[in-house]
């Protein structure tokens, strides 16, 4: 009878922390995109098993800068906006100028990948199919609001998860006729310093992130209780999801990928078009929507939440600038900015994606630096009560993770001024 009793008890408690999830798994879909589908796996399609560690390390390094969103609005319910703001009001105006160039180019970044993947099974135009995925998530996010961007992405993340370690073990069972990694060329060499950067930048995702998470976290306190404790493992649930989800990605090019001559074109259509293809050429031709399903709902639940996530900082940085304290939001109008500016550098690149992106994640790299300092300085700040503080290890680690940061960005300025 005790047994019965602790039993339903645990159950009670799992089920109360799984309702209370949301801002963290909407986190790990905005993270899950790009830097996932593109970026690890042609890691691991060019340089095999070699980058595996190198992602690990910066998901770590990156942790504390995350961390700050639900830690800090955990504490104090307040978003990082509101914090950054009783620091300085210039630090806000920092944060929300980086933010609106940030949103423009990200938004247009997973947007066209998105499109791109559409056009293996729609015959459109990138441009068409761009439009369409806007409008299909400013529908989704327009009418059905938070609740439903919460309950969607539950949905979207389970299937993307499942999908992804079905395609991984099909690969593991597949791999035949590939280049042994000896053979496999080293990234560690001055040509490739661009394309360490650009995955790194968003691996797992932009540091501004973290605002989201805030943000997303105050919106799921209007409708149930969430304490601290539930909403750090809310955060730490979507944070190692996507960890391990970038290892995955990785294994997928290295087992199907890696040794087969391709190069990635730099065209959308052509693009996705060689990532299928080349994953149900190994893994058997009924993998080919698997493979399109794992690549749509990955990019797809990017675009959603990265257009929500960018509005609703802009939204509230531009508030606290201007000292509105109107509860009218302007969500919807800031949303249909975003997207219309979003859709004309899509229009610009003329769907070249390759450059698209890497422009966007090296962009997201370089104001890294910045959004990590802020973050570490609000969570070290004497405005916050110590017992919610960074404790030594979380200091450590993240002065460990600003050198990195720092260190790399320079590497890269010099690489590019040299080149």
């Amino acid at each position: 009878m005790q047994n019965n009793k602790n039993n339903l008890s645990f159950m009670v408690q799992i089920n109360t922390l799984l309702k209370a999830t949301g801002p963290g798994i909407l986190m790990a879909a905005a993270a899950i995109g790009a830097s996932h589908l593109v970026a690890s796996t042609r890691a691991g399609a060019e340089f095999g098993w070699q980058l595996a560690w190198l992602i690990l390390l910066v998901n770590i390094l990156k942790y504390p800068f995350f961390a700050a969103g639900a830690r800090y609005t955990a504490a104090t319910d307040e978003s990082l906006l509101q914090g950054y703001q009783k620091q300085g009001k210039g630090y806000l105006m920092l944060f929300t100028g980086l933010n609106v160039i940030a949103a423009i180019a990200s938004t247009a970044g997973v947007c066209m990948l998105t499109a791109a993947m559409l056009t293996q099974f729609v015959p459109l135009s990138i441009d068409v199919l761009a439009l369409a995925v806007l409008l299909s998530s400013l529908a989704l996010l327009i009418f059905g609001h938070y609740k439903l961007l919460d309950k969607m992405t539950k949905v979207i993340m389970f299937a993307l998860t499942l999908t992804t370690l079905i395609a991984v073990t099909l690969a593991f069972n597949h791999q035949t006729g590939l280049v042994a990694p000896s053979a496999s060329e080293s990234p560690w060499q001055w040509a490739y310093v661009g394309f360490l950067v650009a995955m790194m930048g968003w691996m797992p995702a932009p540091i501004e992130v973290s605002a989201w998470n805030s943000l997303w976290l105050i919106e799921k306190r209007k409708s149930q209780t969430v304490t601290a404790k539930q909403a750090i493992f809310d955060f730490n649930l979507g944070y190692v999801t996507t960890a391990i989800l970038a290892i995955v990605f990785l294994a997928l090019g290295a087992l199907v990928m890696h040794g087969s001559g391709e190069r990635f074109s730099d065209s959308g259509a052509v693009f996705a078009s060689q990532l299928i293809t080349l994953y149900s050429q190994v893994m058997g031709n009924e993998t080919r929507y698997l493979i399109g399903i794992v690549a749509f709902l990955c990019i797809f639940s990017t675009t959603v939440t990265v257009i929500d996530g960018y509005s609703r900082t802009l939204d509230m940085g531009w508030k606290l600038l201007s000292n509105n304290t109107s509860p009218r939001s302007y969500l919807t109008p800031v949303m249909l900015v975003i997207s219309a500016l979003g859709l004309m550098l899509i229009l610009f690149f003329k769907g070249a994606l390759l450059p698209l992106l890497e422009f966007v994640m090296i962009l997201a790299f370089m104001t890294t630096v910045i959004f990590a300092w802020l973050n570490f300085r609000l969570m070290t700040s004497k405005n916050l009560p110590q017992e919610h503080r960074y404790g030594p290890i979380m200091v450590v680690l993240s002065w460990i993770g600003l050198v990195y940061l720092v260190s790399f960005a320079l590497l890269f300025i010099y690489w590019y001024l040299t080149k």
